[in-house]
């Protein structure tokens, strides 16, 4: 078993072969690294959705950003627009 150096950076190699560890020590001791050029971090699922923000419902975000002070006009529901279907339904 591989012991967990501080600020170690596992190589893509290793981190293949040796995923179930990198899992567990995220786990227990913290953040793993892997690779150099293109380097990536395992971390627990609960941390990283701990700081990440979360997102609002669109209906949330709607309501709390329309705009405000602003007059804005609603159309009159009574159009004599024709209503696509309708004759097909029978009606």
């Amino acid at each position: 078993m591989v012991t967990s150096q501080p600020n170690r950076i596992w190589t893509v190699a290793e981190a293949k072969a040796k995923l179930s560890e990198i899992l567990r020590l995220a786990e227990t001791v913290g953040p793993q690294r892997i690779g150099r050029r293109r380097p990536f971090v395992v971390v627990p699922a609960a941390e990283w959705e701990s700081k990440v923000n979360p997102r609002k419902p669109l209906g949330q975000w709607l309501v709390e950003n329309m705009p405000r002070g602003t007059n804005l006009e609603v159309p009159d529901r009574k159009s004599n627009r024709p209503i696509p279907f309708l004759d097909e339904m029978g009606e």
